[in-house]
């Protein structure tokens, strides 16, 4: 039996049930000028329990297709998302509103 293609990203969007949008980013080295070049593509993943939220860093596995466009399963969330902090221009203590 193969083993399942596994890979590393970043959820972009979760407002779909049970789906999320994960971005994979590659480095490839270009062929002819040899410059590392950074690829970045999108896989829709299914999240049966709709615990993953925009941020967080998961592994996804692929699986059987499941939709037109899903065929990867969120494995694992390895590091959930940080809330964000408020930027010190929207602070209406920094005197800069």
């Amino acid at each position: 039996m193969a083993t399942k293609k596994q890979l590393l990203g970043v959820v972009v969007s979760d407002k779909m049930d049970k789906t999320v949008v994960v971005r994979v980013e590659t480095l490839k080295r270009h062929s002819l000028y040899h410059k590392v070049i950074k690829h970045v593509k999108k896989y829709k993943a299914h999240d049966e329990d709709n615990k993953c939220r925009t941020g967080d860093r998961v592994l996804i596995v692929e699986s059987r297709p499941l939709s037109k466009e899903k065929s990867w399963v969120v494995e694992e969330i390895l590091q959930p998302a940080e809330s964000a902090p408020v930027p010190a221009a929207v602070q209406p203590e920094s005197g800069l509103i």
